[in-house]
């Protein structure tokens, strides 16, 4: 069976609600064109008016995808997320943190803050986060590991706050090690993260019997918890290591073939854990490309219940995933957003999300160990203190804000007095 083809008329009700935010948004503002061209509003004007008068091109067709086995039916997908509010958060890591293992590590798990910065979320606004795990925590204490998750749930729904789980990751060092974290490099954005699983588990999975053990032990733990709403299998699986430019070669090339290999078995562990939260694994690369996917893409696409993609561009780069990634007709979330040097902000990429009811997660949250004010780059280029642009993140760990327009508007658009 092929994944079905959302219907014209949808793609044109879209264009028409486009063009009509574009439309209310200059009659209200029509009487005062001198705050138009503020700095400030200025190019979220241009933004929403190239969009108005650009979208109304067709969608594009997309590579026919067969389903993967077990896959929700569109209907189950579509019913889903009608129940669901407007799932709108952040992608969490607390400040003391630097990375997952040290979020949940029983030395290192930190309840009072996880309750303090879900609390500044809260006031936000945001009901969603996107939290990692790794498999050397179950490797390491199963019991513990699961506790502890158990805990930050409850401190979550304290906050009004539903958790989406990451399985596994393919992004940062290689080489995962349990105990003492390394501290930040200084100046350097990720420094500490690691990938699930290790490279020597990816190499040789069945020598790692505990990797499925890991994946449908947590999803059938938290199968029917109502606090946990989406399962990401796997974050950005074909990527390789951001900090490879000062600890070469320790990733083999062939990697993408081997997660490729393995993705597959990983949707099936899932499911062997009988959720009734939706599985999913977001597409990354050239997000808005349907036409022409590669073979971990279409991977993805085929086991997804639910479409999640990764958009760190301007407004006309969203809105092509916005519009292309319709085409599927299952619900859209997008799990990562917000590069702020890159045109990936807040006005007006969450009023956008908002307007399609796409789930909206923005990387980083608190500034803190993970040091993600830093741009990319900080890899290869040298910082000596903080960009007078922070890259991710939103507030200092006493809830101050970078910018605080930008907090006044994200409250706005999630309705949060």
């Amino acid at each position: 069976m092929v994944q079905g083809i959302i219907a014209k008329p949808a793609v044109a009700m879209q264009n028409v609600a486009s063009n009509l935010r574009f439309i209310i948004f200059l009659a209200q503002n029509i009487m005062d064109l001198k705050a138009l061209l503020t700095p400030s509003r200025l190019l979220p004007t241009l933004c929403l008016f190239v969009l108005a008068v650009t979208r109304g091109s067709s969608a594009a067709e997309p590579e026919a995808v067969p389903d993967g086995p077990g896959r929700w039916s569109q209907a189950r997908a579509t019913e889903w997320y009608a129940k669901q509010p407007w799932l709108v958060g952040c992608n969490y890591l607390p400040s003391t943190a630097i990375n997952q293992l040290e979020m949940f590590q029983q030395e290192t798990f930190d309840p009072k803050v996880l309750d303090r910065e879900l609390g500044f979320a809260e006031k936000l606004g945001f009901n969603s986060v996107r939290v990692f795990l790794h498999d050397l925590l179950w490797q390491q204490d199963q019991a513990g590991f699961l506790g502890r998750c158990e805990e930050f749930l409850k401190i979550a729904d304290r906050h009004g706050i539903k958790v989406m789980f990451v399985l596994f990751d393919s992004c940062w060092h290689p080489q995962p090690k349990l105990g003492k974290q390394p501290a930040p490099l200084p100046h350097t954005h990720n420094s500490g993260w690691v990938q699930s699983p290790g490279i020597a588990a990816l190499q040789e999975p069945q020598k790692f019997p505990h990797l499925r053990e890991y994946v449908t032990g947590v999803v059938r733990h938290f199968a029917r918890d109502p606090r946990v709403v989406v399962w990401d299998v796997w974050n950005e699986p074909d990527n390789f290591d951001g900090g490879a430019p000062k600890r070469p070669n320790l990733e083999p090339k062939n990697k993408p073939a081997l997660v490729n290999a393995l993705l597959p078995q990983v949707f099936a562990w899932a499911r062997e854990g009988q959720p009734t939260q939706p599985l999913t694994s977001g597409v990354w690369r050239d997000s808005d490309v349907v036409t022409k996917l590669d073979d971990c893409k279409r991977i993805q696409l085929a086991h997804s219940d639910v479409i999640s993609f990764h958009s760190y561009g301007d407004p006309p780069s969203l809105d092509k995933c916005l519009k292309n990634l319709t085409v599927y007709g299952r619900p859209l979330l997008c799990t990562e957003f917000m590069a702020r040097p890159n045109g990936s902000v807040f006005e007006p990429h969450l009023a956008m999300m908002k307007d399609h009811k796409v789930a909206a997660y923005c990387w980083g949250f608190i500034n803190g160990k993970s040091q993600t004010i830093y741009p990319w780059d900080s890899w290869t280029k040298t910082y000596s203190g903080p960009p007078p642009v922070w890259f991710h993140d939103l507030l200092e760990p006493d809830g101050t804000p970078f910018r605080q327009p930008e907090v006044d508007y994200i409250r706005r658009v999630t309705g949060k007095k």
